[in-house]
């Protein structure tokens, strides 16, 4: 009894001590990019919710990509560390939509200056809803591809090369119906996509693979139907209670 006790314990102390090293062992890795593409062609794909981190020189553009669907209100943050010593330098980041538009920021310090030796900067954008459908001529929002631009605009030449490291950040908050329009796109504004679509083969080329989590257009639902369903149902009650109260009570009665 005593043997089987003691042999139970030891398994049990092997067993707390594997656990760890096996948690950590099937631990899923975040997977965020380290690095950022010199051009809107080489942009480095990212999801929404990953912090993405880059090391680079002052003077360099960095890109990065992501997708955003119909109803999303998409918020870029990025964060540059500046070296220890260095004198005033301004940074901008700005965002561009799969047609390579620039794309204006509802609100956020969009451009910041970062004072002589100050160890960080932080740049903001938020962006308008994206919407399902657009005139041709007008520059809305549209589902699909969005590449993020991060430089400095103004830097003294002595500044010029030094090493910095970025990271940014994409979160969205979905808008729901008070944006919604009729009509929606054929495809969403994802460059190579018409490529593929023509040639309808897994081999063509595509040029940012990254899609929503549950697929493009993903917001067709939105509580814009709700709405509608409930002001048609009190329509109808109030044409019904309106009838209640008109007609007559009975026989007309005689002069």
């Amino acid at each position: 009894m005593r043997i089987t006790r003691t042999l139970t314990a030891a398994l049990l102390m092997l067993g707390l001590a594997a656990a760890p090293a096996l948690a950590e062992d099937e631990e899923p890795k975040d997977g965020a990019p380290t690095e950022a593409g010199t051009s809107f062609r080489t942009a480095t794909e990212i999801e929404q919710g990953q912090d993405a981190t880059a090391s680079g020189s002052a003077g360099d553009y960095l890109y990065w990509s992501f997708p955003a669907d119909t109803g999303q209100r998409p918020t870029v943050k990025a964060t540059v560390k500046l070296p220890e010593t260095h004198a005033a330098q301004t940074w901008q980041v700005d965002v561009y939509d799969g047609l390579r538009r620039r794309q204006s920021c509802q609100y956020g310090a969009q451009t910041r200056t970062a004072a002589a030796d100050a160890p960080s900067v932080e740049v903001a954008c938020v962006l308008r809803t994206v919407r399902s459908w657009s005139e041709p001529w007008a520059n809305d929002p549209l589902p699909g591809t969005y590449y993020i631009r991060l430089t400095v605009t103004n830097l003294s030449t002595g500044d010029l090369g030094l090493p910095v490291d970025a990271s940014v950040r994409v979160d969205s908050k979905d808008i729901g119906g008070a944006a919604a329009v009729d009509g929606s796109l054929g495809e969403p504004l994802v460059p190579g996509v018409a490529v593929k679509s023509e040639a309808e083969d897994e081999d063509s080329a595509v040029l940012s693979s990254i899609d929503p989590d549950d697929g493009w257009s993903s917001g067709w639902w939105s509580d814009r139907w709700v709405w509608t369903a409930v002001g048609g149902l009190l329509a109808a009650l109030a044409g019904i209670g309106g009838y209640a109260l008109t007609r007559g009570s009975g026989r007309p009665t005689r002069a």
